[in-house]
């Protein structure tokens, strides 16, 4: 037991390990995360790389396989697999391209051990780059139809090239456009297909003439290429009427078209015919031949003969048919289309784990089109199954695994996976525990101990073997076994005693039903060899052998098997192994049966042999046959053929899988022969039908083979079907079967009358009645379902089975309608019925209210019955109905098969009782909102209620009374349509079917007040010019103003722009005068174009409606933009045509009534005097008398009737070759006695390239005037350009003869005129002569230069060169050649001018003159500025006049101070030029440079130079602001816009008590007025507006204080709030209200005191002009504006104000305000004059102003003394380093009076005496902070002041950095930081610094440093630098030169200061208040 206990532990050990692993199973089969592509196309030269990847557990192995499942290796260079799955395809190449490599399916397999899946197909196809040609070639169209062009590509690059582009000779190109069913491209006459076919619709004579290129791309290689040949459109005139045909190939059963889905489809229909045909599309119904037309629509469009199908979906697969006709015929194409869809498929379950027997059901899902095959796999291996169902009825351990669903078609294939597990409840055996091998020695000593264990359920059964023999127990073999508590089996196998015979291969094998799992290992023992006996083996032909030999012994060396002494093998099908193993594949009897030897060896030389004899058996075949079908009754024989097997064979014949056996007179079975079986059947019945399988058994096996009898039955009645009645409501069904072969078909039929007869299939979509399995079924049945039906079962044998039955339905009462309403006006008499359909007897009651009705209880009732065919009718008379008659009536209706009743609903109506309680709950100036309670509706719906109104003063009677209907559910209603401020009465009435009620109480209301109900009447606009519109318009009805008209918006805006864009508005006043028209021009508009004008209306409420838009074109303009695509052809020697395409509509301008097409010759074009011009209204033209073979230039404008447009750019063409002019000049001379030297010059207009010269020659006639009749010889002369050779020697001449010359010119068009006709003689004497001409040479600047001199004579003669008239010295660069030609090299500008050439000799002399011209680029031109203006400016241009070449243009450049170069191109005989739109006020840089042939000339000098224009100057309060109580005018034209033009305007307010500003409008438009509205009465406030024009801006501020309501004046208000801050010392008892007046009480008086004294001492000693003046009452009467208040209480007050929205209401100020400027406040403007000063100044600082212009100051009359009203002033002792927390405030107050303001500008002798900046010095008695003053020869300071040109004043132009830190450059702010400055600045204070307004060249001051409130810190200086100082000076003493000598004996500002300090201004008689009125504390 030793071998038993050591064995127990492992297998428990194994057990719980197992145990563990088991419940945990972890592994899963491959899923492929990256599955290859169906297609890899690659270019040899890129390679490719096909990835695979997948995830499984354990991690898959990928392996790839061709198609037929053989692995794929690496082949060096061309393919790699890859260790991650990859399989690479490098580059390679062309030579060593490899079918099997390149051209292959391949499949990415991944295994691990769980299964194996299979990706689907990779078709892998490399392409080696391969020269191509494309080809395009002619097609033949006829006239009218549409030509078809086809690239043409060669087979072997066509499924890898694409047709990209189509190009015409033009250079016009057409593509594929994927929105090819749109609009415009469907209506274009070209049309290119996704094909890429070239479509050309509607073709003419004209589309003949064009050829077309294809480009074509290599979508691997991306290289595109031009097809190598042009094809063109060969239109055919058809001479007849043609029938529809189809030019090419027509296919057979149609045309195949694959299309993706989402894709466009086009379907071509290539059917020509004449007359035009027309093509209609129509698609067969799937499955049958008929056909539906198409129909079109947004996705379905025809382009001529071509359907275009976008988005094509796989519904629109099918057979389509183009039918195509016209007047002589038809024709007809078809095209079969295949919509695809991607395949994609996916298996259910994807996992599923089955027990061992149980089913498991895989389920594919797949989708896509075309699906053509479905296959299955297991772990890689095909199922013999194709659907898409795969069942597994029980499940073994074999069919776990990986499963695989694959679809394919021809393009593509799809896979999905799933994985079966195995269940837990059965688990295959597994070897937990085994043996390993060993070697023994034999003895008896010596025992074999070999133990296994198995685990497994159920508990498997182990067994053990010995080369393939089972053991058992014996004397020496002990098996054991047992099993462990974990369920393990243990088996032991001990033997004792071991021989050499023992050993071998041992096998333990461990089996159960769900399988087996077994283990071997060789034991070997010490010994001679010893072979065991083996069995006889049989095995059937064709399978495989495999034999081990059972050798025992060690050792063995060698194991050896032999066939009739041979050792094998000797075939290729034998394989023998060194173990001992014989293998022989695809055994043969003839070949392979026989015995077999083993034969073991070892090294001794001992053997052992052992035999085995193989029997190789044949199986039997059977031929196969069919059974015929048969009729029953018909006898049948069968006969099974066995073609070969071994004998005997034996024969088996089975029915439907029973044994049959032969039955007499019945079936019969005989055998023929031995190898032949016949199954006979005299007589054939139904039963005999069925599957007969013969079955052929032999030693080998059997063979079946089963085939199918089909017995044909006429149909009988299994169930012939009876009449029937059924209950109403009940299911009814009526059997109806039939039994035959084939099955019978059961229908059902209904008999179309009351009769049996003629008969109607049932409705199929009626789902109650229905057919199953004959049966016929009717749910729910009815009275309409009663009658007779016919039952018939057919077939196809024997005519069929019918029966005829009655179907009867038994139904109790039935009331159609189960409820309904009668209604009756009460009183009258009411009749209510109610018919029961039914068995009869039927009985009727009455019951009312659910209550018997007794007709003898009640006389007004009365009940009537009538007997009808299908029931009993029943009538319920009422004679006089009363209200209590409404209610419920019941008719009860019984028979014997049950009751049914039907309620009627009687209503009594009336007229509804009359509304009460009407109540306001709300009204408006048009509106009112009421309620009331709903009155009692007389059993009848209200349907509405009317509201009645009318104004109080009408009467309900007289027509004048008004409706609102409002439906009856409502109680609450709205009168909209009153007028505002009007009383009216309302009332209510109600109203139902049967009437109205009386009106209700009568309510009266008030309507409020509201804005505007109407739009302005009249409204009209005209167009005077081309940027500008005029709007007309009158008010509206005076009833529709609803209130007082303060004004108009004007609102415009592109016509084009969409409707929710807002207009641009601006505002008009109101004008009180009657009928008075309105208008407002618009400027700055576009030309020639449409913009949408409308009007509204506004008075205080808001603004009314807009006015319908007006759409108004702008005059016409010249076209902005030239013609476009313009092009022209040569036509002949003297004409060319050009065309053009118009402009784009929205750059005409206009109308484009005409095009000029401007040409002349290129070399002159730069000469506007060598252009002609020719107009013409079509697209092209053709220009006429051209020279000849002349280079022209045109440009092509278009013309409105606003001027010519813009020139196209200039085209070139050049004029054909002609025949030339004769040569112009033709010399002969005398060379010798027998040669003469011909020369002439070249024609003058040689009309094309000359390609030779003819020289004539012929004797001369005699001297008697008779002509010579000698053919004149003719000589060719080629010449040559370079050395001018243009001169012929005619030689062997005599000289006795006279001889005649004349030469002329040819060109490639033909020879041209002759020349003169020159006659000579050859002579012995030879004078010198020049054979050149006299001729003028121009040449270009730096360029060489030859002048020719060619000389005869004899004596050779001498040569000589004058230059200008003087002899020629050679030098290095101009010298005298070999041939007597003059050479200059670098020609420079001197060179101009003549050269002469002298010859001589004994016998003569000659000399020629040529004149050379030097052309060279321009010399800078003259240029002068001649004027300027705001936006332009003027410059003279003036060639140099020492320029030979003609200028061809000017070019001038421009640029502003800060800004960019910018050019214009000027032409040469432009003599002025204006340089427009430029920025106003800006300085500018000019030069100008001139161009000719040669290129561009220097430049000019610079211009430096500026246009007009300042920033704007604001006005005086006084005429600026017109105050009312609740609003102010601010009369905007009272700016002076500096020159440049106005901008807008913002416009801010606040209150004086408030610290922040209210932005009131940021777009404020320049004209008119503008209207503050919603100020408060009586109330003081500060008012800022910011003018802007393009020059800058400039900021004004003022002080105004609304009137009163009854139209008065207010005080001044008394800031105190901020002295706390300033004096926080003070005690809290101290009353600032009191302690403030009575200390400033105080002050002024001793204030005033002392002014009086010194006032009165100046008047009786100062100098006359300073002395007091007496006249202050007219001063100060004339100091108070007589238009300075505005009564509010005046009629037309609201007419003269304009309107703007107060910013607490939401009313838009201005429509279409959209410029805001909160962020140029924030960054601190520039602000100059014209400025307040920080808001957050102290209190007591003045607001600066500033009045009148830089040139001319006014000054008022009588403004010597005064003391500002209202001024708040402080006393520092004029020292600003005191701390400004110690002044003193107070404040003047108006004078009662009022006066009138003298003339503006008026001199007077009176001279105004300056005030200071801290507001100490009197000031204008004023309303306004503001003040105006104006004179010719003072000027005021930025407060308003009016000062004194006299001595005791500094000179504001001298500035000096020590004392006028900020006068200069802040004096528009009103000196702000005065009282922060370091240093003595009374000077400053006092007069300040009169700002000009900035110039374009001076920049913006820098913005003012920030503010420091603390008090202590006063002394911190802000400096400026010296050189902002000397500017200003500079600008100062530029501007006010006449000024600078008004300061007297010119007093610096030092000295001004020391004197002010000690009171002792000299001059000043009136230092101190003046008391001009008293003083309120």
């Amino acid at each position: 037991m030793k071998w038993l206990q050591q064995g127990v532990l492992p297998a428990v050990v194994l057990v719980a390990f197992a145990s563990v692993v088991l419940c945990d199973d972890t592994t899963h089969g491959p899923v492929f995360e990256r599955e290859p592509p169906n297609r890899v196309d690659f270019s040899n030269t890129t390679g490719a790389v096909v990835e695979c990847r997948a995830r499984g557990s354990p991690q898959p192995e990928i392996i790839w396989v061709r198609a037929d499942g053989t692995a794929v290796g690496d082949v060096p260079g061309l393919r790699k697999v890859l260790a991650n799955g990859n399989l690479v395809f490098p580059p390679f190449r062309a030579e060593d391209y490899r079918q099997d490599v390149h051209a292959q399916v391949y499949s990415c397999l991944a295994k691990n051990s769980v299964g194996t899946i299979n990706s689907r197909d990779v078709n892998v196809r490399a392409v080696v780059q391969q020269f191509y040609q494309s080809r395009v070639i002619d097609e033949f169209v006829l006239r009218g139809n549409t030509g078809i062009l086809k690239c043409l590509v060669p087979s072997f690059v066509t499924d890898f090239v694409i047709i990209e582009a189509w190009i015409a000779e033009d250079g016009t190109t057409f593509k594929y456009d994927p929105d090819i069913s749109s609009k415009s491209k469907s209506d274009s006459k070209y049309l290119v297909l996704p094909s890429g076919e070239l479509h050309i619709r509607d073709v003419g004579p004209e589309d003949g003439y064009k050829s077309y290129q294809c480009r074509t791309r290599h979508r691997l290689t991306n290289e595109t290429r031009m097809s190598a040949t042009k094809g063109r459109l060969v239109i055919t005139e058809p001479t007849g009427k043609i029938a529809p045909k189809v030019p090419g190939q027509k296919y057979e059963g149609g045309k195949i078209v694959l299309n993706p889905t989402n894709s466009i489809v086009v379907m071509t229909c290539d059917v020509v015919g004449y007359p035009v045909p027309t093509f209609r599309w129509y698609k067969f119904v799937e499955g049958t031949s008929r056909k539906q037309a198409i129909a079109l629509n947004e996705r379905v469009k025809q382009v001529a003969g071509t359907l275009i199908i976008r988005e094509a979906k796989v519904e629109d697969s099918g057979k389509y048919l183009c039918v195509v006709n016209n007047s002589v015929g038809g024709e007809s194409v078809e095209t079969v289309l295949t919509v695809t869809a991607p395949l994609k498929a996916t298996i259910e379950p994807k996992v599923q784990t089955i027990d061992f027997g149980r089913p498991a059901v895989f389920t594919c899902n797949f989708e896509g089109n075309p699906i053509k095959t479905v296959n299955w796999l297991k772990d890689g291996h095909k199922l013999d199954h194709t659907e898409a169902i795969l069942r597994i009825e029980a499940v073994r351990k074999e069919d776990k695994g990986m499963y695989q669903c694959f679809i394919r078609n021809d393009q593509e294939s799809a896979e999905a996976t799933a994985e079966l597990k195995l269940g837990s409840r059965f688990e295959p055996p597994l070897i937990k525990q085994s043996f390993d091998e060993q070697t023994l020695r034999p003895g008896p000593s010596t025992s074999l101990y070999l133990s296994c264990s198995a685990s497994g359920t159920p508990t498997p059964e182990i067994t053990w073997e010995l080369d393939g023999r089972r053991l058992s127990n014996t004397d020496r073999y002990q098996i054991g076994q047992y099993v462990t508590v974990n369920g393990d089996v243990v088996s032991n196998l001990n033997i004792s005693a071991i021989h050499t015979i023992d050993g071998g291969i041992y096998k333990c094998v461990a089996s159960s039903k769900v399988g087996s799992a077994e283990h071997q290992a060789k034991i070997s023992v010490y010994g001679a060899p010893f072979v065991r006996s083996m069995e006889k083996q049989a095995i059937v032909a064709g399978g495989t052998l495999i034999v081990h030999c059972p050798v025992a012994g060690y050792p063995i060396d060698t194991i050896v098997w032999e066939r009739d002494s041979r050792v094998l093998p000797t075939i290729k099908k034998q394989k023998v192994f060194p173990n001992g193993t014989l293998i022989i594949e695809n055994v043969e009897r003839s070949s392979d049966q026989a015995t077999y030897v083993c034969v073991a060896k070892n090294s001794q030389g001992h053997s052992a042999r052992g035999t085995l004899e193989v029997q190789v058996m044949v199986l039997p075949h059977i031929v196969p046959f069919e059974i015929p079908s048969v009729n029953i009754g018909q006898a049948l024989q069968v006969t099974c053929l066995v073609s070969e097997g071994d004998q005997p064979l034996k024969f088996t014949w089975r029915f439907n899988g029973k044994k049959l056996e032969s039955t007499e007179g019945i079936l019969s079975i005989s055998k023929f022969g031995k190898s032949a079986s016949g199954l006979f059947i005299d007589e054939t019945l139904v039963q005999h039908a069925g599957n007969y399988t013969c079955t052929a058994r032999n030693k080998a096996g059997a063979v079946h083979m089963t085939k199918t009898l089909a017995v044909h039955v006429p149909p009988r009645w299994i169930l012939e079907p009876t009449d029937k009645a059924f209950a109403q409501d009940s299911d009814a069904a009526v059997e109806c079967k039939a039994d035959g072969f084939p099955k019978p078909t059961v229908t059902w039929k209904k008999a179309t009358g009351e009769t049996p007869g003629d008969y109607k299939d049932l409705k199929p979509n009626n789902p109650d009645i229905k057919v199953e399995d004959g049966t016929l079924m009717i749910n729910n049945i009815q009275k309409i379902n009663e009658g007779y039906y016919l039952c018939e079962a057919v077939n196809g044998i024997g005519s069929g089975l019918s029966a005829v039955v009655l179907i009867g339905v038994q139904a109790p009462p039935q009331f159609e309608i189960k409820q309904r309403n009668h209604t009756s006006r009460r009183g009258e008499a009411a009749v209510m019925q109610c018919e029961a359909k039914g068995e009869k007897p039927i009985g009727i009651l009455w019951n009312m209210n659910n209550k018997r009705l007794e007709p003898k209880g009640d006389s007004r009732y009365t009940i009537r019955e009538e007997i009808l065919p299908t029931g009993v009718l029943s009538a319920l008379s009422i004679k006089r109905t009363e209200r209590s008659d409404t209610a419920v009536f019941t008719c009860v209706a019984t028979n014997a098969f049950g009751s049914d009743n039907t309620s009627i609903h009687m209503i009594v109506q009336e007229v509804p009782e009359i509304p009460y309680d009407l109540k306001v709950l709300d009204k408006s100036g048009r509106s009112v909102q009421l309620s009331w309670v709903a009155p009692y509706d007389g059993n009848s719906n209200i349907k509405r209620y009317m509201i009645e109104y009318k104004p109080s003063k009408s009467s309900w009677e007289h027509g004048m009374m008004e409706r609102v209907l409002v439906p009856g559910e409502q109680t609450e209603a709205g009168v909209f349509t009153l007028k505002p401020a009007t009383t009216y009465h309302i009332r209510i009435v109600a109203e139902n079917e049967m009437g109205s009620s009386d009106p209700s109480d009568t309510v009266t209301i008030i309507t409020a007040e509201e804005v505007p109900s109407g739009p302005p009447s009249s409204i009209r606009v005209e167009a005077p010019e081309q940027h500008m519109l005029k709007v007309f318009w009158k008010p509206p009805p005076r009833s529709e103003w609803n209130g007082e008209i303060l004004g108009y918006y004007v609102g415009y805006k592109l016509a084009s722009m969409d409707k929710d864009k807002p207009y641009f508005f601006e505002t008009v006043e109101f004008s009180r005068e009657e009928g008075k028209e309105h208008h407002l021009q618009i400027n700055n508009l576009k030309t020639y174009t449409q913009y949408s004008i409308v009007v509204q209306a506004f008075n205080k409420v808001g603004k009314g409606p807009i006015s319908e838009d007006l759409k108004v074109y702008t005059a016409e303009g010249a076209p902005e933009q030239p013609p476009v695509d313009t092009t022209c052809t040569t036509l002949t020697a003297q004409t060319i045509r050009v065309m053009w395409v118009s402009p784009s509509l929205t750059a005409a301008n206009g109308v484009i009534k005409g095009y000029k097409v401007i040409y002349g010759p290129s070399e002159t074009w730069f000469d506007e005097n060598t252009k002609d011009a020719k107009i013409t209204a079509s697209s092209e033209t053709i220009l006429h008398g051209l020279k000849k073979y002349t280079n022209y230039s045109m440009q092509v404008l278009a013309y409105t009737s606003g001027g010519d447009g813009v020139r196209s750019p200039p085209i070139h063409c050049q004029t054909e070759q002609d025949v030339p002019e004769a040569p112009t000049s033709v010399k002969a001379l005398v060379m010798s006695d027998d040669s003469i030297l011909v020369s002439w010059k070249p024609p003058s207009e040689p009309n094309g390239i000359v390609e030779q010269y003819t020289v004539y020659l012929r004797e001369a006639p005699d001297g008697e005037g008779t002509s010579s009749d000698a053919k004149p010889l003719s000589h060719k002369v080629i010449p040559n350009i370079k050395i001018q050779n243009l001169s012929f020697q005619a030689k062997d001449l005599n000289k006795q003869l006279k001889y005649e010359f004349w030469v002329t010119a040819s060109t490639n068009i033909g020879e041209g005129q002759t020349s003169e006709t020159v006659t000579v003689s050859p002579s012995s004497k030879v004078p010198a002569k020049i054979a050149s001409f006299d001729d003028s040479f121009t040449s270009t600047y730096k360029e060489d230069v030859t002048l020719p001199c060619l000389a005869v004579g004899v004596p050779q003669p001498e040569i000589k060169w004058k230059i200008k008239g003087s002899d020629n010295n050679n030098n290095d660069r101009i010298r005298q050649q070999p041939d007597g030609s003059l050479f200059i090299r670098d020609v420079h500008r001197d060179d101009a001018g003549e050269y002469s050439c002298r010859v001589n000799n004994i016998f003569g002399n000659d000399s020629i003159t040529h004149k050379l011209v030097v052309n060279a680029p321009p010399h800078s031109p003259h240029v002068s500025l001649t004027s300027t203006t705001t936006n332009s400016l003027t410059i003279k241009l003036k060639p140099d006049p020492s320029d030979i070449e003609p200028i061809h243009g000017y070019t001038v450049h421009y640029k502003p101070e800060f800004g960019e170069w910018e050019t214009a191109q000027v032409a040469n005989n432009i003599e002025k030029y204006v340089l427009e739109k430029l920025v106003c006020g800006t300085r500018y840089q000019v030069y100008v440079t001139a161009y000719n042939s040669i290129g561009n000339g220097d430049q000019s000098d610079n211009l430096n130079t500026r246009t007009r224009g300042e920033k704007p100057i604001g006005p005086s309060a006084d005429k600026f602001i017109v105050v009312s109580s609740n609003s102010i005018t601010l009369h905007l034209n009272e700016w002076s816009d500096g020159g440049c033009p106005m901008l807008y305007f913002v416009v801010e307010q606040r209150k004086k008590t408030s610290p922040d500003w209210v932005q009131v409008s940021n777009n404020v438009k320049v004209t008119g007025n503008f209207v503050v509205l919603d100020l408060d009465p009586a109330t003081w406030y500060h008012l800022r507006v910011t003018a802007h024009n393009n020059a800058g801006f400039t900021v004004a501020k003022y002080e105004f204080a609304t009137l009163t309501a009854a139209g008065g004046s207010i005080a001044p208000v008394r800031e105190v709030f901020g002295t706390r801050l300033l004096l926080p010392w003070l005690p809290e008892w101290v009353d600032l209200n009191i302690a403030v007046p009575v200390a400033a009480t105080a002050i002024v008086v001793a204030v005033g005191i002392i002014v009086i004294c010194v006032a009165v001492s100046r008047r009786a000693l100062g100098p006359t002009q300073t002395r007091l003046t007496s006249d202050y009452d007219v001063v100060y009467n004339q100091s108070v504006n007589a238009v300075g208040t505005l009564d509010k209480r005046r009629p037309d007050l609201r007419d003269e104000l304009g309107y703007i929205a107060p910013p607490n209401r939401k009313l838009p100020p201005v429509p279409g305000s959209n410029y805001n400027t909160c962020d140029r406040i924030k960054r601190g403007p520039h602000y100059r004059a014209h400025a307040t000063w920080d808001p957050r100044r102290h209190l007591y600082e003045e607001l600066c102003s500033r009045r009148g212009s830089n040139d001319t100051i006014h000054n008022h009359r009588g403004m010597d003394d005064e003391i500002c009203p209202y001024a708040t002033f402080h006393l520092l002792g004029f020292r600003e380093e005191m701390d400004p927390t110690k002044a003193m405030q107070f404040q003047t107050f108006p004078h009662p009076h009022a006066g009138t303001m003298g003339p503006s500008g008026m001199g007077t002798p009176h001279q105004a005496h300056s005030r200071a900046g801290s507001q100490s010095m009197p000031r204008q008695n004023r309303r306004y902070d503001r003040v105006g003053s104006q004179g010719s020869q003072y000027y005021t300071q930025c407060n308003g002041s009016i000062y004194s040109p006299g001595p005791e004043y500094d000179d504001p132009a001298n500035c000096a950095p020590e004392d006028e830190q900020y006068g200069s450059q802040y004096c528009g702010y009103g000196n702000p930081y005065d009282q922060y400055g370091s240093r003595g600045s009374i000077g400053r204070r006092s007069l300040g610094s009169l700002r000009i307004q900035p110039t374009a060249s001076s920049p913006e001051p820098p913005p003012p440093p920030p503010r420091n409130h603390d008090p202590n810190d006063s002394k911190d200086s802000n400096e400026i630098s010296e050189a902002e100082c000397d500017r200003d000076q500079l600008i100062n003493s530029r501007t006010y030169g006449v000024m600078r000598n008004s300061a007297k004996d010119g007093m610096n500002h030092e000295e001004m200061r020391k004197l002010i300090e000690r009171n002792e201004i000299p001059g000043q008689a009136n230092g101190g208040l003046t008391a001009y009125d008293t003083m309120a504390v």
